[in-house]
């Protein structure tokens, strides 16, 4: 369906900022890489770092791909974000993290110098960074959009993307001092989820912002995610530090914390998942009125509300299949983001997507239909 000129020029606005903020980003990472890139022994240390990083960040994507299995964001989106963490949040970080570290180093002295960038500097200027990603989709692309479940798949691709850039690093300072397999084991196996975790809390907040008829919610909750990012960020490092300056009993803490941040990490993986099935039954809600109408069946709601219906579909049905699916879930979130705005005697473009789809899933039916009947011939003959 074509878009309302509003959200083509917003669209369009939205994408020169970013390729702005792309090569800004990436310009300012490779000035302040050189010193590592003219280092032939560091330069061999990272290659071996991006081979244990890119594989891993490749296989961490699958999860938010499968938590995003109702109305799945379109690639392109995805892949910005992505590509935002990676080039542009790196950048922008490491240029301002560096800067403030040897200011720091010059006032205070080394040791102190990294305390400070590592719990202060890096929570505060990557979470920044990383959420201005979140707050882009948020604002240019808001009709992919929907809800606090977006907002997680945003901010975790943007993590990611800014997590395997930063374990190349991580890994090519290791393999230089000969600590690469902790390394590996510590942030590839046990944490690869912090970056995610974090920035999560963002994506929650614009994601509440999106989902509320409060206004002051709007403004405060993207707020508040970017403070418990930047908390969840800095105590950690902190912790880290912490067992780096005092030694034995500092390495205890952060042993101990161990558990306690394992332990939190499940518990919000099971909220999302709750989340996710929140997603599912409000859509199913919004379609319940369909199937009284007679644009829809029972059995083809059940397929668009089911666990892995959209790939059900696709086995079944080829594309006409996840098309259908597609459209009868953007349908039922049109419907729910137009009875919020009507609620609040507010306009919102979703109003004007609720007939095309209607049609357009009419059209679909149509030629799943007929695969069936050609489907079923094939099997008498």
């Amino acid at each position: 369906m074509e878009l309302p000129a509003h959200d083509r020029r917003l669209r369009n606005i939205g994408f020169g900022l970013y390729l702005l903020g792309q090569l800004t980003g990436g310009l300012l990472g490779l000035v302040f890489m050189l010193p590592v890139l003219t280092d032939a022994g560091v330069c061999g240390a990272m290659c071996l770092g991006m081979v244990l990083a890119f594989p891993a960040g490749l296989v961490y994507l699958t999860f938010p791909r499968l938590l995003d299995r109702y109305d799945p964001e379109p690639w392109y989106a995805l892949i910005g974000c992505l590509l935002w963490g990676a080039i542009a949040a790196v950048g922008f970080a490491l240029a301002i993290n560096t800067t403030a570290g040897l200011a720091a180093s010059f006032t205070a002295g080394p040791e102190t110098a990294d305390v400070i960038a590592a719990v202060v500097s890096a929570p505060l200027v990557e979470e920044a960074f990383k959420g201005l990603g979140v707050a882009g989709v948020f604002f240019f692309l808001r009709r992919e959009f929907d809800g606090i479940v977006d907002g997680i798949i945003y901010a975790t691709f943007i993590a990611l993307g800014f997590a395997t850039v930063e374990n190349v690093l991580y890994y090519g300072r290791a393999a230089s001092e000969g600590v690469l397999g902790l390394t590996f084991v510590m942030r590839g196996l046990l944490l690869p989820w912090g970056h995610p975790v974090y920035t999560s809390m963002i994506g929650i907040g614009f994601g509440m912002a999106r989902e509320t008829e409060k206004a002051w919610v709007r403004f405060v909750a993207p707020l508040a995610g970017y403070v418990a990012a930047v908390a969840l960020h800095g105590m950690w490092n902190g912790s880290a530090s912490l067992a780096g300056i005092i030694g034995e009993r500092g390495a205890m803490i952060f042993v101990c914390m161990l558990p306690v941040w394992l332990l939190f990490v499940l518990t919000f993986v099971i909220i999302v998942v709750l989340l996710v099935r929140r997603r599912g039954r409000l859509i199913r809600s919004f379609l319940v009125d369909e199937v009284a109408l007679g644009n829809l069946s029972s059995s083809e709601v059940d397929l668009v509300c089911e666990a892995f219906g959209l790939l059900k579909a696709r086995r079944r049905f080829g594309r006409i299949g996840t098309d259908f699916v597609r459209a009868t879930a953007r349908l039922a979130l049109s419907k729910w983001h137009s009875q919020r705005a009507h609620r609040q005697q507010m306009r919102t473009v979703s109003m004007d997507f609720v007939v095309p789809l209607r049609n357009r899933i009419r059209e679909l039916r149509h030629e799943l239909h007929r695969q069936q009947q050609v489907a079923a011939t094939q099997r008498r003959s």
